[in-house]
């Protein structure tokens, strides 16, 4: 289990949360638009034999929102974290973990600044009220999450986009398809860390969302709470036991599906998580099968939100 929390200050002198958006796979050959976990004891127990801890705070209303972790590698010393005030300072203090029902994490990068720009046109909120008023009448958080580059141009952009936005968690993991794996389990450590939830949900910044939909399929009621939900769209779940393990994979979506493998999970396959269209019950829609997300995002985000069945339609609870 991750240790308490401490806050690490992303800028200005205050902490906070985060959140953001991505497509996984719940196997080793399909892949999903996101992935939500339950029952959060039982899946972060698992990834103990992973040494390293995450830190971050709980923010209080009137604090920022945007907050930047990294995780001990010895009891006695603490990685470098990625610093947006130029100093080196840690800070000591303990706080316990905000209570929402789910954290969002929209996954991002640095080539992404356009769809940054075009969600905050649409379903993601451009400010921090906004965020706190999403989280107060779903239940959710939403945070981009990043990572870092040695590229100081990239990193002062973004440290400008931060100041701006203020909705952001900033991982200490270098933003590397690479390294996408690592990355996948520094954004479920942190979330961890930092929110108490029963679902935590990856996702990527290429698709439109209904938050007020997800929000309702969080919320129903279930006979196994260690479930994975996702939209899987590359063939059956494998659940042969000789394929569990605990690993990192080349791709982030082949490692997901065997951590779930191994850990006996609920499956919940949902196809409007991964809707071609806008519908009644959509929850997320991208272009299946042509792109593994909206073709052109940054225009076509625009232009879902323009259409009412896409923005405006009323909320559904059917799947």
């Amino acid at each position: 289990m991750p240790k308490s929390p401490k806050v690490f200050y992303s800028h200005g002198t205050l902490p906070c949360w985060t959140s953001r958006l991505r497509r996984v796979s719940s196997s080793f050959n399909f892949s999903v638009f996101f992935l939500i976990f339950g029952l959060a004891g039982f899946l972060f127990g698992s990834f103990a034999f992973l040494r390293g801890f995450i830190y971050g705070p709980k923010c209080l209303a009137a604090d920022p929102i945007s907050i930047s972790v990294a995780w001990e590698r010895r009891s006695d010393t603490l990685s470098d974290r990625l610093d947006l005030n130029g100093g080196a300072g840690v800070g000591g203090v303990q706080r316990e973990r905000h209570k929402v029902m789910g954290f969002v994490g929209v996954q991002t990068g640095f080539a992404s600044v356009g769809r940054r720009r075009s969600l905050r046109k649409t379903w993601f909120p451009s400010d921090r009220q906004g965020l706190l008023r999403l989280e107060e009448s779903t239940g959710l958080a939403f945070r981009f999450v990043i990572g870092k580059t040695k590229d100081q141009m990239k990193m002062a952009e973004l440290k400008r986009e931060v100041q701006e936005y203020d909705d952001f968690l900033l991982l200490d993991i270098e933003e590397e398809y690479s390294k996408l794996p690592y990355k996948t389990l520094a954004f479920f450590k942190s979330a961890y860390s930092l929110f108490d939830c029963d679902f935590y949900v990856k996702a990527d910044d290429d698709i439109y969302l209904r938050p007020d939909r997800l929000s309702l399929l969080l919320a129903k009621e279930r006979a196994n709470p260690q479930t994975y939900l996702g939209c899987m769209k590359k063939g059956p779940v494998f659940t042969d036991p000789k394929l569990k393990c605990f690993r990192m994979f080349s791709n982030e979506d082949v490692t997901l599906g065997a951590w779930m493998l191994a850990m006996n999970v609920n499956h919940e396959d949902n196809r409007a998580l991964c809707s071609p269209n806008c519908t009644p019950s959509s929850i997320a829609v991208w272009d299946i099968p042509r792109c593994s997300g909206l073709c052109n995002p940054e225009k076509k985000m625009l232009e879902l939100h323009k259409k009412d069945i896409c923005s405006a339609g009323p909320t559904s609870t059917s799947d």
